[in-house]
């Protein structure tokens, strides 16, 4: 699977994504995010791109309903990948176009991107 939630502690929801994302793998994975942040409130968001490849040509990429569903119960997310993603990423999950704080760090700045979650907003 290349989505998929690895982990739920300390207020902060981390999924990692591997791989060549398709979207019924980031529709499952946010399937459950939706699951998660109803029960626990506001949260934030740690996503890891480990070996990422792109996405699925061919998938139709347009479902925004996790967005309107749930960035209210978001408070920050911080994306890590590597650099050649950071600008399609970027416009892959509306950082421009949504109102909670986003950020991209590289693969050796996970320990900031953490303490930047765990920050004050």
């Amino acid at each position: 699977m290349s989505a998929e939630i690895v982990d739920v502690a300390g207020g902060i929801l981390t999924v990692r994504i591997t791989g060549r994302l398709t979207q019924p793998e980031l529709s499952a994975a946010q399937k459950k995010a939706t699951e998660i942040l109803q029960r626990q409130g506001k949260m934030r968001i740690l996503v890891l791109a480990e070996g990422f490849q792109g996405w699925e040509q061919g998938d139709d990429w347009s479902d925004l309903s996790f967005q309107v569903e749930n960035d209210a119960r978001i408070e920050k997310m911080a994306v890590v990948g590597e650099r050649e993603w950071e600008d399609l990423a970027s416009i892959f999950i509306g950082k421009w176009l949504r109102e909670l704080p986003i950020e991209y760090f590289q693969p050796a700045d996970v320990t900031k991107a953490r303490a930047w979650l765990a920050a004050s907003p």
